[in-house]
């Protein structure tokens, strides 16, 4: 498990506002997109995100960036998951990308 008061203090300190959301095990989201960027980082568990170019699994401390109108859906790992969420303007990320613990 990753310090989750740490990674939101890192949020914090880029100018971000993240909140909170937890899933149990096996939740999904099913496939949609956001008019806005969103960034989120998994505090706790695991989280399995469909994108157009795979399945990209993401761990504690892992990060995804998420350009606006980028089509995803969702599966929460065994364990469930918690992560810290910050939506942007769109435009305000460069390109969808997954980040992983400690490169961040």
């Amino acid at each position: 498990m990753a310090d989750s008061s740490a990674l939101r203090a890192r949020l914090i300190e880029e100018g971000l506002e993240p909140g909170a959301w937890s899933n149990g095990p096996g939740d999904r989201y099913a496939k949609h997109d956001h008019a806005y960027d969103k960034i989120i980082v998994v505090a706790a568990g695991s989280i399995q995100f469909g994108l157009s170019d795979g399945p990209r699994e993401l761990a504690a401390g892992d990060r995804l960036e998420l350009v606006a109108g980028t089509e995803h859906e969702a599966l929460v790992g065994r364990a469930g998951v918690t992560c810290l969420e910050a939506h942007l303007p769109a435009g305000s990320v460069d390109a969808t990308s997954v980040r992983a613990s400690g490169t961040w």
